[in-house]
């Protein structure tokens, strides 16, 4: 008897993400009409009128769910859903779930995009008071860019988008998913850098401490959205990628809880957060996180379970996630709102010139010894060099209960490294790295000749590939995704001896003899960004040069040594060059500084230019003692070959270097040719 069991019908899920960005919108332009009076009476400025007081919170809360829904997306075709089966990862095409979900952050990039760009004049709107439809008109545009920081964030988030949503096209290639989840995470990033976070005193907390929480925002709400889209079309392998979430959703809820009490910390006193529209909008958000966190335990308790039972379809699980993203939504209509509200007057009025340039004071001179007195924990670095030294950790441990064993050294190496760069940028070194050339070229040469040394000699990559367990063709895992990273084409071209070298060497020149040093100096998000290049950069070098770790390319010791030779003329001229610079760099920004001791400024950058010349050394003696060691290695191996073919073969180069001189003797003129053929032959 034929069954009558109807086929399982698959829906769009566009709708519900129509419904999350709404609700988002509306909770968002609610509560900032309720604090219009407020707001405006704060700036000084009329009322815009209603498209801007409605519509900017509407579409910035809006703009943020499809962000997320964007970086979801495509985490999710990178990590959560398996490709076509292939022999090799880097070949591997889509499969039907990842190519959906590359076509929804695409479309949900180009979305954000244009939201973005309405988002130029209306914020030009907002801050000036001039109704939307003055605002809108072409000729305002150039003034909201070159007067209004927002405004020209979100052009930059606006390009970033449209080049996302344009290249992503374009390929259905696993390899090429992990490019577009980092390009759909830096939509956000100018973001992140403005506002009322990255102003004022301790600004370079509230920077640091908002862009970890939006970044794991981002992988929160956005991862649950692919996987709700993903559950209602039955897609296969559901509870593995809800399994890969759940780790990223329990890290998001902690860092969030985290950097939201930093951030709150340092712009409201605590009997504010109940006595001032701000404050209660801040404790409102930190209660819908928790309900968020209560109802991720309830789906490990009791929707994740029910995954594995087959006729469920999942559907206990995408129930519960819906009513999670509308919460999600309406948690991030009320973030949005905090922006459109005026904060309580700051802890601290009366901010000195150097603590609204830097977000905090400085009292006395660097000196020798005087750099290790003087902390302030970096939200950024520090955290990161503590994570990188735990999850070492972690992975020795897991290689002792596997029993097997581990060189003591990488380990002094790695630790020293990690825990260097998370001293480093607390100490003195990173606190006066933005007020003096002379600290900053010693940060520079920290991040880029020290630190990147210490770590790549610990061979974390090796250690990962030891630890993380074996995936399959049809499901890989942790350890095929790096195994891909390190055969990828992209890591080929940025490893290649001349690309890399280059590369390292430019950055000097390029941020110094350009005007781009006197740009990024000035402010926060400029010294964050060039610390994160220092950092890569240096690492990438000293990895092609001497780390044990796997490489596209292994070139032998001899071209590494002849690329370092090479390099080294362009490092000395470097800081000649600096030493002989007669125009002082960045001077107008370090003389609002108002250091409360006196500083020559030229003879600080003539400093600096020596820290350059001379911090060569260090790096310099560490490489050729790597270098060295494995030429050694290489030779003992060569060594050990060599016996075990004579023991095998027996001396037949030596055989034959007698036989030629017998022959030579004899008369015979081509012995000499005979042998080197003979040679030539042998294995």
């Amino acid at each position: 008897m034929p069954s009558t069991q109807s086929a399982p019908s698959f829906r769009s899920t566009w709708p519900l993400y129509i419904m999350f960005t709404v609700v988002a919108g509306i909770v968002g332009a609610i509560i900032s009409w309720v604090f219009l009076a407020e707001s405006l009476a704060a700036l000084g400025v009329p009322d815009p009128g209603p498209f801007t007081t409605a519509g900017l919170p509407f579409f910035r809360a809006a703009g943020w769910m499809l962000a997320a829904l964007s970086a979801g997306s495509f985490m999710a075709s990178t990590f959560f859903f398996a490709p076509q089966p292939a022999p090799n990862l880097l070949k591997a095409r889509l499969s039907v779930d990842g190519a959906l979900a590359t076509k929804t952050g695409a479309v949900a990039a180009l979305c954000f995009g244009l939201i973005a760009l309405l988002m130029i004049p209306m914020v030009l709107s907002d801050v000036s008071g001039q109704p939307l439809g003055e605002a809108i008109r072409p000729a305002m545009w150039p003034t909201a860019l070159s007067r209004v920081s927002a405004a020209l964030a979100w052009m930059w988030s606006a390009v970033i988008a449209f080049v996302l949503a344009g290249v992503s096209q374009f390929s259905r290639h696993w390899r090429t998913q992990f490019f577009w989840f980092l390009g759909a995470i830096s939509m956000v990033v100018p973001l992140g850098l403005e506002g009322h976070s990255a102003a004022g005193g301790d600004h370079d907390y509230g920077t640091n401490s908002l862009l970890w929480h939006l970044i794991f925002m981002l992988l929160w709400v956005g991862g649950l959205m692919a996987l709700i889209a993903h559950g209602r079309r039955l897609g296969p392998g559901l509870p593995i990628a809800v399994s890969r979430y759940s780790t990223v959703a329990l890290w998001a809820v902690v860092v969030m809880a985290a950097s939201g009490v930093i951030n709150a910390a340092i712009r409201v006193r605590f009997e504010d957060l109940f006595s001032t529209g701000y404050g209660r909008l801040i404790v409102a958000k930190f209660v819908l996180t928790m309900v968020l966190a209560l109802v991720g335990l309830a789906h490990r308790r009791w929707s994740i379970p029910k995954l594995k039972a087959a006729d469920t379809r999942g559907r206990a699980f995408v129930r519960l996630s819906i009513v999670e993203v509308i919460i999600m939504a309406a948690t991030s209509g009320v973030a949005v709102s905090l922006g459109r509200t005026p904060p309580p007057p700051p802890r601290v009025i009366d901010l000195t010139p150097m603590a609204l340039e830097m977000g905090y004071n400085l009292q006395k001179a660097p000196t020798f010894w005087g750099v290790w007195t003087v902390w302030r924990f970096d939200i950024m670095f520090t955290t990161l060099g503590l994570i990188m030294a735990a999850a070492y950790a972690y992975g020795l441990y897991k290689l002792k209960s596997q029993g097997k064993t581990w060189k003591w050294q990488r380990t002094f190496w790695f630790m020293l490294g990690s825990l260097g760069l998370a001293v480093a940028m607390s100490s003195g070194v990173g606190l006066y790295m933005p007020a003096m050339f002379s600290m900053h070229m010693v940060a520079h040469m920290v991040l880029s000749m020290v630190i990147p040394v210490f770590l790549v000699l610990g061979a974390p990559m090796t250690l990962a590939l030891e630890v993380l367990p074996e995936g399959s063709e049809e499901q890989p895992g942790a350890r095929e995704w790096l195994r891909a990273f390190l055969n990828s084409k992209t890591l080929r071209f940025f490893m290649h001896p001349a690309v890399n070298t280059i590369q390292f060497i430019t950055i000097f020149y390029l941020l110094y003899v350009t005007p781009w040093y006197d740009v990024m100096v000035s402010e926060h998000a400029g010294h964050l960004s060039m610390n994160w290049v220092f950092l890569i950069s240096g690492y990438l070098y000293y990895w092609e040069m001497i780390s044990p770790d796997p490489r596209p390319v292994k070139n032998s010791v001899l071209s590494r040594l002849g690329w370092l030779v090479f390099s080294m003329p362009f490092h000395l001229y470097f800081g000649v060059y600096l030493m002989q610079l007669s125009t002082v760099l960045a001077g107008d920004f370090y003389e609002t500084l108002d250091l409360p001791w006196p500083v020559d400024l030229m003879h600080d950058q003539n400093v600096g230019g020596g820290i350059a010349w001379a911090s060569g050394a260090f790096p310099l003696m560490v490489v050729f003692g790597a270098l060295f060691l494995e030429w050694l290695r290489e030779d003992k191996k060569e060594e050990a070959a060599y016996e075990q073919h004579v023991e095998d073969e027996g001396e037949d180069e030596l055989a034959a270097y007698n036989a030629m001189l017998a022959r030579m003797e004899s008369g015979e003129s081509d012995a000499v040719s005979q042998y080197h053929e003979q040679e030539f032959r042998a294995p």
